[in-house]
């Protein structure tokens, strides 16, 4: 399933967590395992594009991202957990999109390696405004808290997000993509 990515974000405060938390009550959060893969020069990276794993309960997905002018182009090649594991283990992309891709790139896919992990207790329903993400980010010895929301028109969808930060008394602080954010403490 690919799809366009057009998301706002904003990094919380353990309070600004916590005071978000009652919205999400009624919600089953759900643990999700990424697995950030690039070559030992970053090719990928350099590529301004991200690659990762990502293992849910039952499930995973490989997914890339490109960027667009508007948002990320999100493409996404669903996995058992059995190929995931040997994924994650031999770093052997299955033929599909995304291998085609990286192959256009000219991304040397026989040198290609997971760089770690980041795992996430996502609590996610859809709202009014679009698909609403609360997270908790655990990679190396850090914690981050997330509010991510999922649009489809970027004008509008940036403005809910404002309102909707203003009317809970969250200050708006930049969030890099969790990639760059576990990138950086390599």
């Amino acid at each position: 399933m690919n799809h366009l990515e057009i998301e706002y974000k904003t990094l919380l405060t353990k309070n600004e967590y916590q005071q978000l938390l009652p919205l999400f009550s009624k919600i089953k959060a759900t643990k999700q395992i990424n697995y950030y893969i690039d070559t030992a020069d970053f090719s990928i990276r350099d590529a301004k594009m991200a690659l990762r794993i990502r293992t849910f309960e039952t499930r995973a997905e490989l997914t890339l991202k490109i960027p667009q002018q508007v948002g990320n182009m999100e493409y996404n090649q669903f996995l058992t957990l059995e190929e995931s594991h040997t994924l994650i283990n031999t770093c052997v992309l299955p033929e599909g999109e995304i291998h085609t891709l990286l192959t256009q790139a000219a991304i040397n896919l026989e040198k290609l390696k997971i760089l770690g992990s980041l795992t996430t207790i996502r609590y996610e329903k859809e709202t009014a405004i679009g698909l609403m993400a609360l997270d908790e980010n655990h990679y190396f010895d850090k914690t981050d808290y997330e509010l991510e929301l999922e649009v489809t028109d970027a004008k509008i969808g940036k403005e809910q997000f404002n309102h909707f930060l203003q009317a809970h008394h969250i200050h708006y602080k930049y969030a890099k993509p969790k990639v760059a954010r576990f990138a950086q403490n390599l």
